[in-house]
């Protein structure tokens, strides 16, 4: 008797091993994507080795090396989940706050880009003419060449055929007369073009003598214009001054105390956060900008707040017609990104061409200096960012009163109030409470909100009477940015320890924001 489930048997027999296939094959996939990924890591590594950056190879090392224990060991499974955000945050939060807290305590900037041990060593690489020299022509053998020489007292000599590739050393010889034909000599097109390689070509007399590419057609004798001393100074050869390394200062120092360039990083401590707040340079414009960017985000905040709900009341009017057209036409700035209505609003308030100067000067015969007064650049960054932020209030608001229960309006309404009453007795005490880490997040954006500022003003008009570029309309991300990347010193150090105080109350705000939610939570 046959078996009337065997053709399902089979079936269910065939889609098993079908299973078991595709999950050996996702098994096969995962795992030599993790191989690559392992691959990838370990070759930046090794970038990171050679880029002379050991403690940042060492610590990608570590990481990868937990990593890896994770995802191959049972004993940690649920931490494979957790792993990739970890890591994210490490990389792409952690790491360059830590980075930027230690530039912050050193003297980094345009004067003192290299490490001591770099600006040691261009110091010890720089030359010194003696006036002493020959005359050159190069000449052309197959893929070599070959130099001849003519000194100022008409002695020849002439160099073994070499490669111009790398730092040659070339051994010259002293002949009676040059062997080469008059014509065979490059020209100087071709002397031009060969520059590079020529320059790195020492050519070293019978007597011992170094000569380097001093111009187009002659190599100069060359010496040392710095050697080093067994205590670790430097001795100055054209002059004998010992230089003396002043590691606070980030400088190889003469005795006179005037620095050799170039200068070098060093930790100076805590040197960046006493200049801004002892040093009137530093200190009377960061008062200016940190006054500002207090009243920027806190009126930003009320401004954004008051449009929003107002606007997300009068939208939930039962009565209202049409409040989908309202609602999308109010919510178009949100939709539209700030990188593109910024600058169309600063073509708007142009002060000669801007649509807005135009208006007001045909119907009230004036022409604001929008750029040019400090009052009414502060007005309009004001009036821009707020045009930018009251949909996001407006729609967290429509949200939290679509929450209130409508008994409290019927009873109300039955009590006699009016709209004014419902709004200052319900809705606004009723929403004030779940909106108000909100509201704190929207300090906090705008007080770092770096993209306004640089899109609409650059920070105009500047204050005159400050060494540091600032201007009126700077925030203290902005000011941090120009110190950084447009002051002729570019003080990345100081840029560094103004952010990390930045950081600082914004990382305070955040835990604000935190504690206002979790009591918001436990109360609901």
């Amino acid at each position: 008797m046959t078996n009337p489930y065997k053709g399902s048997i089979r079936r269910a027999h065939r889609i098993k091993d079908e299973q078991g296939m595709k999950r050996s094959y996702l098994k096969a996939s995962l795992a030599a994507l993790g191989l690559v990924t392992l691959l990838a890591w370990l070759a930046l590594i090794i970038v990171f080795y050679v880029a002379h950056q050991p403690w940042l190879a060492g610590v990608t090392l570590v990481l990868l090396g937990v990593a890896t224990w994770i995802y191959i060991s049972p004993r940690f499974y649920a931490w494979r989940y957790v792993v990739p955000g970890v890591m994210a945050a490490m990389i792409f939060i952690v790491l360059p706050m830590a980075y930027t807290l230690v530039i912050g305590f050193t003297n980094y900037s345009s004067s003192h880009l290299l490490p001591f041990q770099r600006s040691t060593e261009v110091l010890l690489n720089r030359t010194n003419s003696t006036g002493e020299g020959m005359a050159f022509t190069l000449h052309q053998d197959g893929n070599k060449y070959q130099f001849a020489f003519t000194s100022d007292d008409d002695k020849y000599y002439i160099s073994e055929p070499s490669a111009l590739n790398k730092e040659v050393r070339l051994k010259l010889q002293s002949v009676t007369t040059l062997p080469f034909a008059e014509d065979s000599a490059l020209p100087l097109r071709k002397i031009i073009e060969l520059e590079a390689p020529i320059k790195n070509v020492i050519a070293v007399t019978p007597e011992g003598n170094e000569l380097r590419m001093s111009s187009m057609r002659r190599f100069s004798m060359m010496k040392p214009a710095f050697s080093r001393n067994a205590d670790g100074t430097l001795t100055d050869n054209s002059s004998g001054k010992i230089l003396k390394a002043d590691m606070a200062g980030g400088y190889w120092k003469y005795p006179d105390g005037t620095n050799a360039e170039p200068g070098f990083r060093s930790y100076v401590g805590l040197d960046n956060y006493i200049q801004i707040f002892t040093e009137k340079r530093f200190l009377e414009p960061f008062g200016r900008v940190f006054t500002w960017t207090i009243s920027f985000a806190a009126l930003n905040t009320l401004f954004t707040f008051g449009i929003g709900i107002l606007l997300a009341t009068a939208l939930n009017w039962d009565a209202l017609k049409y409040r989908n057209f309202y609602r999308m036409m109010l919510f178009l700035p949100y939709a539209v990104p700030a990188f593109i209505s910024i600058p169309v609003f600063r073509g708007l308030f142009n002060e000669n061409l801007g649509e807005i100067n135009m208006v007001l000067d045909m119907f009230f015969g004036v022409r604001p200096n929008w750029f040019s007064d400090a009052t009414l650049a502060r007005s309009m960054v004001l009036i821009v960012n707020t045009w930018l932020g009251y949909p996001y209030m407006m729609i967290i608001s429509m949200g939290l009163i679509k929450a209130i229960p409508n008994e409290l309006y019927e009873a109300s309404a039955l009590a006699g109030a009016g709209p004014l009453t419902n709004f200052f007795r319900i809705t606004l005490p009723l929403i004030a409470r779940p909106i108000a880490p909100l509201l704190i997040a929207s300090f906090a954006c705008n007080f770092n909100n770096l993209t306004l500022i640089a899109l609409l003003t650059g920070g105009v008009p500047d204050y005159l009477d400050t060494s540091v570029p600032v201007g009126a309309t700077d925030l203290l991300a902005s000011y941090t940015y120009r110190i950084a990347f447009q002051d002729s010193g570019q003080n990345y150090a100081l840029a560094c320890a103004i952010s990390s105080i930045v950081f600082l109350i914004v990382a305070t705000l955040a835990i604000v924001n935190l504690r206002l939610f979790k009591v918001n939570s436990s109360n609901q």
